[in-house]
């Protein structure tokens, strides 16, 4: 048989992560601050009793018949090769109990409920359970009211999105089986932030293990009020004194900007600056808001979504970018029912007086405006302006729809330019665009035109030059700062090249946006001009001079700014690896700590860079430099194991492991790397002992399903190896290794010559 142990691959999750890092937020805010709901129900009665009937308040808690309404009946999820079994045991706990042909039945106990299914354009509900690690992972088995039906998201695996699941479809087109996304914010693994619940913090306790913990997983006062311990113990103590001091933050003294932070903390996409956050802590130092925008693309040209982006259009809206309108300016806060700016409450969201309170000329004579007879659909301001959009990258096979929080004006025929079904065509799926835009064009004119970000962002063609791509795209005095940083983005994407300089009018321009009072924006644009400045030797278009006084510029941001400024040239390093570009790639690593001097996370990012391409020495004296700085870092052990072991050295290899393994028991990393050293040195009995211990802790490792097939196979022992090189394909379908490694089992399984 031709059995190959396969090799070790670097432990990282996926691309260059330089968020958090060891400095902690400007405020300190720990779990023990926190009082819980029930403690601002005896002051706060009204307001309790509408949050505990709100959307907030239902979101989610322990199984029970109060929170779930997925049906646990006993009746079967059907997959090709599989049933799944939801019901109540015995003893009243919800389970999942999956029945997969060739692999021994399992019992999954619900832990969590995540959602009620009570949003208007697509209400779903998903589940978690503890896993092995220490972690609480989300199961792919979810459930749609508004089907009726289970679902789960193909998009890891079978790249169809979200589907109804179908007697045709195998248990592994669901690429949460097994179940990998965690509850909380933790780099190592894929997660869903810590947005489905309060107070949720999944973190690393060296000696035992990540370790998840939630106040509830309802949306609670303090999500959105921070932590009120001290408030109800200075309350208490001092129920009829007219204190100034109340020891908490009222939310009616927000900003703009403060007030819109509450809610994007859930509601919008962000990339994490620092882990940890707790409500009450400032929003800034941990999340970024327009980040996503490097890597996912998640916006159209004019920021509505393209993939999946939540209600962070807002920030595209003009009635945010020339206005002041938050959240709130429409959304009732604890019953979530709707208002209009001032405070009058609304009967639903289709009540034109949320849009009339500011824009009173249009309700005077409302069909003159909507050409639309009153009172039907087509007159709802809302049908116009905010039409519910399915999610793109979702599909079209379970309703997912929200509605458009960039208020656009209708344009029909840029709508289907950008393949979005306008929200004239919702109702008139009978007329063509070129129909709907001539309605629009008879009835209103020339619309409104776009700011000249925007229009850049719509016009721009990677045939242009650099100059004229500047001048189009940026626009430091013009349009919002969500524009800004796409434009910038797209700019750095077509015709910035690390080292190769920068023309005058583009310097000039990025120039002025890196003195931008968005933090975003100015890191992004920071970033460029240090990422494109020559180093020695390099010589580009725009000369050999520096674009930017790196120390200077640093010393004068906060620390929040040059961790962003830090993530973008993390993420321009990535792009150049990719491209097959090792000497640029590390040479804007070099430039990333050049801002943060001995940051451990950057150090990181460079030992990762150096085991891929192939240079192990320097990756041992990347990882260690990172681990001087930080030593609690498990996978930065395993990966200077793997350089280790790559650089000859296979006893300090297993040291590593080792001091992964003390770091963090449930490591399953370290197991699976220890095994594969053990597969190479001949120790079979060793690496399927390491290879089991690293599949109890994370099932979803299919290298170790195939690197144990392998073992036990070099062991004689084929037929307990056939089940691991099954769910090796199975897992990892386009893997020619799994395959192969497959074939060879199942012929030596059935007599067949080698």
């Amino acid at each position: 048989m031709s059995l190959l142990a396969c090799g070790d691959r670097p432990a990282s999750a996926g691309g260059t992560v330089m968020g958090g890092g060891p400095d902690g937020p400007q405020v300190e805010v720990v779990r023990s601050d926190f009082a819980g709901s029930e403690s601002c129900r005896g002051c706060h009665a009204d307001q309790y009793a509408e949050w505990a009937g709100s959307t907030h308040g239902r979101a989610g808690g322990e199984p029970g018949p109060e929170t779930v309404v997925a049906p646990f009946d006993g009746t079967p999820i059907v997959f090709a090769d599989a049933a799944v079994i939801p019901r109540v045991d015995s003893s009243g706990r919800h389970v999942f109990e999956v029945r997969q042909s060739g692999v021994a039945a399992r019992t999954v106990q619900v832990d969590g409920v995540i959602g009620g299914g009570h949003m208007l354009g697509g209400g779903t509900q998903g589940f978690v359970a503890h896993a092995a690690d220490g972690t609480v992972r989300f199961l792919p088995f979810d459930y749609s009211l508004q089907l009726g039906d289970w679902f789960c998201n193909t998009g890891t695996r079978a790249q169809r999105g979200w589907v109804p699941i179908t007697a045709d479809m195998s248990l592994a087109d669901c690429g949460d089986w097994p179940p990998a996304r965690i509850l909380g914010t933790y780099s190592r693994y894929a997660n869903c932030q810590s947005c489905h619940g309060s107070q949720i913090t999944t973190r690393l306790e060296p000696g035992t293990g990540a370790v998840t913990r939630w106040a509830s997983l309802d949306i609670n006062c303090e999500s959105c009020h921070g932590p009120a311990r001290g408030h109800v113990e200075l309350m208490t103590a001092n129920p009829a004194s007219d204190l100034a001091e109340i020891a908490m933050v009222s939310r009616v003294t927000d900003g703009v900007e403060e007030s819109l932070g509450v809610c994007f903390r859930c509601h919008a996409l962000k990339d994490v600056v620092a882990e940890g956050y707790l409500p009450g802590a400032p929003f800034d130092d941990h999340y970024a808001l327009k980040l996503p925008v490097l890597g996912d693309d998640p916006y159209l040209p004019d920021g509505r979504v393209k993939t999946f982006a939540y209600q962070g259009t807002h920030l595209s809206s003009s009635c945010y970018v020339d206005g002041n309108m938050t959240c709130v300016s429409c959304h009732e806060p604890h019953g979530l029912g709707y208002w209009d700016v001032n405070r009058t409450p609304l009967a639903d969201e289709t009540d034109d007086r949320q849009c009339t309170a500011c824009h009173a000329a249009k309700a005077t004579s409302p069909e003159a405006h909507t050409f639309h007879a009153p009172e039907s659909p087509g007159s709802r301001c809302v049908s116009c302006h905010m039409p519910y959009q399915q999610h793109p990258e979702v599909g079209d096979g379970v309703p997912f729809a929200r509605s458009d929080h960039t208020i656009p004006i209708p344009r029909p025929a840029l709508d289907a330019r950008l393949g979005l079904v306008s929200a004239c065509r919702v109702c008139h799926g009978d007329i063509g665009e070129i129909g709907l835009q001539a309605s629009v064009d008879e009835w209103w004119g020339a619309t409104k035109p776009h700011d000249p970000v925007t229009a850049g962002l719509l016009a721009v063609t990677d045939a242009m030059g650099e100059d004229l791509a500047a001048r189009m795209l940026l626009h430091p005095a013009d349009g919002a700062f969500m524009a800004q940083f796409q434009a910038l983005v797209r700019f750095v994407g077509g015709w910035v090249r690390p080292g190769a300089g920068l023309g005058d009018e583009a310097a000039a321009r990025i120039g002025e946006l890196a003195a931008s009072d968005d933090g975003d924006v100015r890191a992004l644009a920071l970033a460029v001009l240090h990422a494109a400045s020559p180093g020695p030797g390099q010589e580009g278009q725009g000369g050999t001079a520096p674009l930017l006084d790196v120390a200077a510029a640093a010393a004068l941001e906060p620390e929040a700014v040059l961790r962003r400024w830090t993530m973008v040239l993390g993420f321009l390093s990535d792009e150049a690896l990719a491209r097959g570009e090792t000497g640029p790639a590390e040479a804007l690593l070099e430039k990333a700590l050049a801002v943060l001097p001995g940051d451990p996370a950057i150090l990181r990012a460079l030992g990762l860079l150096h085991n891929q391409s192939g240079n192990p020495r320097s990756a041992i004296r990347a990882f260690a430099a990172s681990l001087a700085a930080d030593p609690t870092q498990p996978l930065v052990h395993v990966n200077l194991g793997i350089a280790r072991a790559a650089a000859g050295e296979p006893a300090a290899a297993i040291r590593e492991y080792e001091a992964a393994i003390a770091l963090n028991p449930r490591e399953p990393l370290a197991y699976f790397n220890l095994g594969n050293l053990y597969l190479r040195s001949d120790n079979v009995a060793g690496a399927i002992q390491a290879y089991e211990r690293a599949l109890a802790l994370a099932p979803e490792l299919a290298r170790a399903e195939l690197n144990l097939a392998i073992a036990l196979a070099r062991a004689g022992r084929i037929q307990e190896a056939l089940p691991h090189g099954r769910r090796a394909v199975e897992f990892a379908p386009g893997d020619a290794t799994a395959r192969r490694v497959l074939s060879d089992l199942e012929a030596a399984a059935n007599g067949t010559p080698q």
